[in-house]
């Protein structure tokens, strides 16, 4: 089972506002658009992992049927998001498929297509776009606890998979993988 996480706990400082509260042009909350391209993509159970503003971020994913993870110490970027995430992943994952808020045109086809990745516990790989590495990234349970170890600050899980074999998976036909720093 590949167990979906989606990192949402920052305050997004150059956005204006956490991204976690962010509706796009349509008035669709972007973390409601995470979690449809999570499960549409295969993933039938995520974990969402809040931070700054999470009191006002909850009531958006009333009804979504999402494991909720708070990450206390969000403020000193990605990797305590990272850990959280990990961290809170019970015994029936083989897998996690880690994404980010900000990513607004990935959805499902690049979720199913990085999952499909998918070989067994040891696996590492994650989307390229135009052979540029970006999310999401698929981390087997055997590498979680070397990346928990690992992510500090806003690196996330980079120095890690820096140093292993990576399968990436060419999603550039689905989408850019730009992620949204600022308004408009």
């Amino acid at each position: 089972m590949i167990q979906g996480v989606l990192l949402a706990a920052g305050a997004g400082r150059r956005m204006g506002m956490p991204k976690a509260l962010v509706h796009d042009e349509a008035g669709e909350a972007w973390l409601l658009r995470c979690v449809e391209a999570l499960r549409g993509g295969g993933c039938e159970d995520v974990t969402v992992v809040l931070g700054a503003a999470v009191d006002e971020a909850l009531p958006l994913l009333d009804g979504a049927r999402v494991d909720v993870v708070v990450a206390a110490d969000w403020a000193e970027g990605m990797g305590a998001s990272l850990r959280a995430g990990l961290g809170s992943l019970g015994p029936g994952a083989e897998a996690a498929l880690v994404t980010l808020v900000d990513l607004p045109d990935v959805g499902p086809d690049v979720v199913r297509r990085v999952a499909a990745a998918a070989d067994g516990p040891g696996v590492l790989a994650r989307a390229a776009y135009d052979g540029v590495p970006g999310h999401p990234v698929l981390l087997g349970r055997d590498h979680w606890n070397g990346v928990r170890e690992s992510a500090t600050g806003d690196k996330g899980a980079r120095d890690y998979l820096a140093g292993r074999q990576v399968t990436l998976v060419e999603c550039g036909d689905l989408a850019t993988g730009r992620d949204r720093d600022t308004p408009g």
